[in-house]
């Protein structure tokens, strides 16, 4: 077994996240797709994350932040969110009595921000977008004395999202590379770091989409690059300015970041939902549209794809998957 890289990221705190991490989140649905392998020439395993209370993996994280702060205080956060993490931090927050703002853009998905209201956490609205929320997060933290959670650079939300490695190294027949949406970078550092130690054969890929690549341009740089805007449907994972910090980490884990086109995204939601009955939001198709992409790169392989969420204002969902190509809306 290889040295485990050097990063932020800690296995035995790891293997400890688990005692934390209340066991709805743990132990996620992984299985063969074989309806989904006709399509993309291989092998093809689905680690499925929206199958609890928040519908995404970010619960994995805000556990430990919680946990964290039930203990030792402040009783109090704030989060900027694209809508994902917010949930999450609220339920997380609801369960341990904390108090808990979520700073989001008014243009995120109504059902996002709906569902963050219902988990009793404050929600302030920005004009923006999600690197303009970040902006306001740490304002409020400022003046407010409470806790900034900041995803990806707050190493309990990459170390939360690396118990998603843990499973697939045990669970998983042998497969020869994982597909990780990135956008923050936490879940992309935390499963990579798992499998650099764990499992060092395995390809992990990280996917950014094109309308959104300042993570995967900083990778293949070695250096922050930033971004004036983002045009993407993947709401998810659209940052324009990636963290110092957790750029070092993925460059030590990661084996290759590519970008894909919106037109893959919502050919990999089509798939998912035709051939696998899975209703998510685009950044949970950015590996299948990875696939779609570069079909000799993975054919006769063994690949893994990470469903990362299913949080998608359904009118929209429909719009994207609901016309069979070549048949019109």
């Amino acid at each position: 077994m290889s040295p485990p890289p050097e990063t932020r990221l800690d296995t035995a705190r790891i293997r400890a996240a688990r005692r934390v991490i209340d066991p709805v989140f743990l132990d996620s649905p992984q299985y063969r797709c074989e309806a989904l392998e006709a399509d993309l020439g291989c092998a093809v395993t689905v680690k499925l994350e929206t199958a609890n209370p928040v519908r995404s993996f970010k619960g994995r994280g805000t556990e430990l932040v919680a946990a964290l702060l039930d203990e030792n205080g402040p009783r109090a956060a704030v989060c900027a969110s694209a809508g994902n993490l917010g949930q999450a931090l609220a339920w997380s927050g609801r369960a341990r009595g904390l108090d808990v703002t979520v700073v989001a853009s008014r243009f995120a998905p109504a059902a996002k921000l709906d569902r963050i209201r219902a988990l009793d956490a404050r929600l302030e609205l920005v004009d923006g977008d999600f690197d303009t929320a970040r902006e306001r997060a740490a304002a409020i933290a400022r003046h407010d004395g409470v806790r900034l959670v900041e995803d990806s650079l707050d190493i309990e939300t990459c170390e939360g999202a690396a118990t998603i490695g843990l499973e697939l190294v045990e669970a998983a027949p042998p497969f020869d590379a994982v597909l990780i949406a990135l956008g923050g970078g936490a879940m992309a550092t935390g499963v990579g770091h798992v499998l650099r130690t764990l499992a060092p054969g395995v390809e992990v890929i990280c996917v950014q989409p094109a309308g959104a690549p300042a993570m995967t341009r900083s990778w293949h740089r070695r250096r922050v690059v930033t971004t004036e805007s983002t045009d993407t449907i993947a709401d998810g994972v659209a940052g324009r300015r990636p963290i110092p910090d957790v750029l070092d980490d993925l460059l030590l884990v990661a084996d290759d970041a590519v970008l894909v086109e919106e037109a893959s995204i919502v050919a990999g939601m089509r798939g998912l939902f035709e051939h696998a009955g899975l209703v998510v939001e685009p950044s949970a198709a950015l590996g299948v549209a990875a696939i779609l992409e570069d079909r000799d790169r993975y054919a006769d392989r063994h690949v893994v794809t990470i469903v990362c969420g299913g949080n998608v204002d359904l009118d929209a969902h429909r719009r994207w998957v609901g016309a069979t190509p070549g048949h019109g809306p």
